[in-house]
């Protein structure tokens, strides 16, 4: 079948790349425009991009995928379907009727509909997750649904551990939905819940926070975003990897915030305690907690 491809990320990127190595390699690519990354601030192409050139598949960056310029590509091509993964921009009328849009989400519809679900199902804690097919409408991630795949969350997951295992499951019930057509039902009116984008606010390991929700984001975050943890002179310390610490062999009198104690770097929190196992200063390199605090150490406070 001949395909149209709209995604941005990392994880649209990897599954554009299977979806290249079936019988419905895309025609054409649609992707976001080159934008400025990084400290250097040098503009940067998205993944999708990326693969895209590395393939030798025609390649379009629109500013907006709504104009009608690209509508007008888009249907030259003349495509049995229009895929979209990751693409992070509204799709409209009239893109929405004039083809068949298939959705690939992460996520197990309707839990989780919106731009992070994978980072918001970690966050959660919750025992699984999955990906699912959808025809994509106007609403948020709201459309009938035609194929789902459950994939448990495993104790250390992190994104990067889960989203590896969910691009490889988005490729092959993709290529499926494609090759099956399978029936669409519409989704459930139970049980919604939204993803919203990360912000500052969700990266923050506040200690006024439960020990065990703060585990779970650092590794919600691990290694795309990160977290970090504010130091008493307010300096952020970004953390790559932390572990909740056993209560009973820690001082009780410690007070909450991140604190030296017995060699070891914790976050002492309302209930609980971390610690902070690799961390990063600003300007500098991840390293191990130790390595941080016998060249630094903590500021007074």
């Amino acid at each position: 079948m001949r395909t149209v491809f709209l995604g941005t990320s990392e994880f649209a990127a990897a599954v554009v790349e299977r979806l290249a190595a079936s019988e419905h390699r895309p025609v054409l690519v649609l992707t976001r425009p080159d934008r400025p990354k990084g400290r250097g601030r040098k503009l940067a192409s998205p993944p999708v991009a990326e693969v895209a050139r590395r393939l030798g598949i025609e390649l379009g960056q629109p500013e907006s995928v709504n104009d009608e310029a690209v509508s007008a590509r888009i249907a030259a091509v003349q495509p049995g379907a229009v895929i979209v993964c990751a693409f992070g921009a509204l799709i409209k009328e009239p893109l929405l009727s004039e083809h068949e849009l298939l959705n690939v989400h992460p996520s197990l519809l309707p839990r989780w509909r919106g731009a992070a679900p994978i980072e918001r199902a970690l966050m959660a804690g919750d025992a699984q997750t999955g990906v699912s097919i959808m025809r994509l409408t106007a609403g948020l991630d709201s459309g009938p649904v035609c194929l789902t795949e459950v994939e448990p969350i495993e104790a250390q997951d992190t994104f990067g551990s889960l989203s590896a295992r969910l691009q490889q499951i988005s490729a092959r019930l993709l290529i499926r939905a494609l090759e099956q057509s399978p029936v669409f039902v519409e989704q459930p009116d139970e049980g919604v819940t939204y993803a919203e984008k990360i912000g500052p606010e969700d990266r923050q390991l506040d200690p006024a926070r439960d020990a065990r929700e703060l585990e779970r984001v650092v590794r919600a975050l691990q290694p795309h975003v990160g977290a970090r943890a504010q130091l008493a002179d307010g300096t952020q310390l970004g953390v790559h990897s932390a572990a909740l610490a056993e209560p009973g062999a820690l001082d009780p009198s410690l007070q909450p915030g991140v604190r030296e104690h017995e060699g070891r770097l914790l976050l002492v929190c309302r209930t609980g305690t971390l610690e902070l196992l690799v961390v990063q200063p600003p300007g500098g390199r991840a390293m191990d907690a130790g390595a941080f605090l016998r060249g630094r150490g903590l500021p007074d406070g």
